[in-house]
């Protein structure tokens, strides 16, 4: 209001506007009177004078009683000693109704409680000024004693109406209550067309009320019901302001016709008359204007949910369906030029929420998330789709420019910090980015494809951009590794992954009497029904981080079954698990296995845990502390597919394992291969030589059997002893293997 003006010139053109508008509406109450010893059929001053006070605060009451003196003094005559009276009426009024509504925070004006408090606040306002004005008239000599009664109802009323009526279009009017105007979706209100036709209505509800009161009868007045209508509507479809506003026109319309007696309206000159009259005229200024605040408190529900639902609550951004929606429209018919999806993960977060705190955690996210968003233009569009995922649609971006904005991204967010507890918190991140024209691919798979980039990228190491191609093989394999997740998923959440055991049998005389086997895992297909070996899924849950539920899941169900089967479980020996490489370096997994195995009735130390060399030696720190927690608890462990790597060999003595498991390769090859045969021998000699044992894999034909017994090797596993079978059929044998 009043742009570029300066303050204290702004202060002081409302004041005078606010005293003008009361001076005006006792002006008009005046001439509504039927002259100076009769009080004021309607008194808009009275809303003017609270809504001042309540919006502009206490200092500002003092244009009531100038305001009442100036009407006195140019517009309606009174005694002398009656205007002190009348001042002191309405300013008592005004602070007496501002006080009672003062008591409630305002902070939200647009509320049914809130409208509710300020009725309340108008009654103590026209029950104080009635109180006291009509006592003035009575000193005065204006009324008499029988007449008191009448004036003081008519007094209260008229103050009420003008209150209920003016004072709400003025609060909503009046300059600086920004916190009252909730900017709303354009959906939320009618159109500009129907509000157009809102305004013609109005208008013709007021002609009509005039035109069908002047063609007589006894009950013109029901034809207040039009504008009544036409409020309501507003009430429903319109903003509050509109109905406010309404409110007041039409106030001042009908009293204007019922005070001044034109268009066939009856003056209300009995007392009874004016308060019949002016009680539904209350009613009828209140009811549309509570129906508003209900409408307008609906829709900020409305709105807040809908917040809630698109907005990602840390940090401000989209969220996953939000995104979704805005983006799959642009992805399937968007402007002819290239864009961009990306999907961005944050690395090692989880050390940071495990050494620091999930707040520290929460709070390096939001960082990060500002970060990303001062990279993007003002048209992309950014949403955090899970706990440390975020996903960005780029525009305009070939896939070189596309990957340049991502590693100076990827920079950014390597470089900045995060205070917290007097530590300097910071993350690197990884991210898939696939290109496109749009209509070239749906929302769903230029996203998957974006999502198993991004796992690329981490795979090689963090902290580095990895661009997918929609080219059919690539979309395909990688198409078909997500649906291996998903079947995965839904595996491990409804308990459908099925144990197998295989016997891992002695080839040297005298070495074990009790059952030796390996816990093998098996998937079956719920619609075909077939079983599907882990080389068939596994190397897809490891790519997406399933790896150490599946570990999980393999451990739980293994010690439940020995746990609640003692008989079958006294008859092992050695029982072999394999455990995934993510194992190895999950914190949480390790401390979640070494609480199990202590819960458990199952002796740890019948227990052995295979690793691959391939997962032991990528990090062969954490390989060797995984090792030694868990040998503290009795636990074996072997090195699976030994051979594969012999740079391993290197590392072998700070290993501290029990077995080295001979890669089949190396086995199915004897009988064509002297190196082969080479390698499965010296791979036996270390082992002795470090005292472990040797295991070879894939013993398919008795031939293999024989010859690794001629070679030393301690045992063996596969075809030419048992096929692996369901962990019940597996014990329901007796014990024993094949010497």
């Amino acid at each position: 209001m009043l742009p570029g003006m300066p303050a204290p010139l702004r202060k002081l053109v409302v004041v005078l506007v606010l005293l003008a508008l009361y001076v005006a509406g006792g002006a008009y109450s005046s001439l509504l009177g039927g002259g100076p010893d009769e009080v004021a059929l309607f008194w808009p001053a009275a809303g003017v004078g609270l809504a001042a006070v309540l919006r502009f605060g206490w200092r500002i009451s003092w244009i009531v009683p100038v305001g009442t003196l100036l009407v006195h003094l140019l517009f309606d005559p009174v005694p002398r000693v009656f205007i002190v009276w009348s001042m002191a009426s309405n300013l008592a009024g005004v602070l007496a109704g501002a006080w009672v509504v003062k008591r409630q925070p305002m902070d939200d004006l647009l509320t049914v409680r809130f409208g509710l408090h300020a009725l309340a606040g108008a009654v103590v306002m026209s029950t104080v000024g009635a109180a006291i004005g009509s006592a003035g008239m009575l000193q005065a000599g204006m009324i008499g004693a029988a007449q008191w009664p009448g004036s003081a109802a008519r007094w209260l009323l008229g103050d009420l109406l003008g209150a209920t009526s003016i004072a709400p279009a003025l609060m909503l009017l009046l300059p600086g209550r920004s916190g009252q105007r909730r900017r709303f979706p354009a959906s939320d209100y009618a159109p500009e067309s129907e509000r157009l036709v809102w305004n013609i209505a109005l208008m013709a509800s007021y002609l009509l009320m005039a035109w069908g009161g002047s063609l007589g009868g006894n009950y013109a007045m029901g034809l207040v019901a039009l504008p009544l209508g036409v409020m309501v509507w507003s009430a429903v479809r319109m903003p509050p302001t509109h109905t406010a506003v309404a409110g007041a026109l039409t106030m001042l319309l009908i009293a204007g016709l019922a005070g001044f007696g034109i268009a066939g309206y009856p003056r209300a000159r009995a007392p009874l008359d004016s308060v019949y009259l002016l009680v539904f005229l209350i009613q009828v200024a209140a009811l549309p204007l509570m129906l508003a605040f209900a409408m307008h408190q609906q829709r900020v529900s409305a709105n807040v949910l809908r917040h809630r639902a698109s907005v990602d609550p840390l940090t401000g951004l989209e969220n996953r369906n939000a995104f979704e929606e805005a983006v799959k429209p642009e992805v399937a018919a968007g402007p002819p030029l290239p864009m961009a999806l990306a999907y961005v993960d944050l690395d090692h977060l989880k050390l940071i929420n495990d050494t620091a705190s999930h707040v520290a955690g929460d709070e390096l996210i939001r960082g990060v998330a500002g970060v990303i968003a001062a990279h993007m233009h003002p048209d992309e569009h950014l949403a955090r789709t899970g706990g440390d995922e975020f996903a960005l649609l780029l525009r305009n971006c070939a896939p070189m420019v596309a990957e340049d904005r991502m590693r100076a991204l990827l920079r950014a967010i390597e470089g900045y910090r995060c205070g917290w507890d007097g530590q300097m918190l910071g993350t690197t991140a990884s991210a898939g980015v696939v290109t496109f024209m749009p209509g070239q691919a749906d929302y769903a798979q230029l996203l998957s494809q974006a999502d198993a980039a991004c796992f690329t990228a981490k795979e090689q190491g963090g902290n580095r951009v990895c661009l997918a191609s929609l080219a059919a093989g690539e979309l395909l394999d990688r198409t078909a590794a997500m649906r291996w997740v998903l079947r995965i998923r839904e595996a491990l959440e409804k308990h459908a992954l099925e144990l197998h055991c295989q016997s891992i049998v002695p080839l040297q005389p005298g070495v074990l009497t009790g059952r030796h086997f390996e816990v093998l895992l098996r998937l079956r297909d719920p619609r075909s029904g077939e079983r599907l070996d882990p080389g068939q899924f596994m190397p897809a849950a490891e790519r997406f981080r399933l790896g150490t539920r599946i570990d999980r899941e393999v451990v739980s169900r293994t010690l439940e079954w020995l746990e609640q089967r003692p008989e079958a479980a006294a008859t092992v020996d050695t029982c072999a698990i394999n455990l995934s490489g993510e194992a190895v370096i999950d914190e949480g997994f390790i401390g979640w296995l070494a609480e199990r195995l202590r819960r458990s009735s199952f002796p740890a130390s019948r227990l052995c845990f295979e690793l691959t060399e391939t997962s032991a030696v990528r990090d062969l720190a954490r390989a060797r502390r995984f090792i030694n927690q868990l040998r503290e608890l009795g636990c074996r462990f072997a090195l699976d597919d030994f051979g594969t790597g012999f740079c391993s060999f290197n590392y072998l003595r700070s290993l501290d394992v029990d077995y080295f498991k001979i890669d089949g390769s190396f086995v199915r090859d004897m009988h064509a291969s002297p190196m082969a045969e080479a390698v499965v021998r010296s791979i036996n000699e270390i082992a002795h030589v470090l005292e472990k044992k040797s295991i070879a894999e894939h013993t398919e034909t008795e031939t293999e059997r024989r010859a690794l017994q001629a070679l030393g090797v301690d045992f063996a596993q596969g075809y030419a002893f048992d096929h692996p079978r369901p962990i019940d059929e597996y014990f329901a044998d007796p014990p024993g293997g094949r010497p």
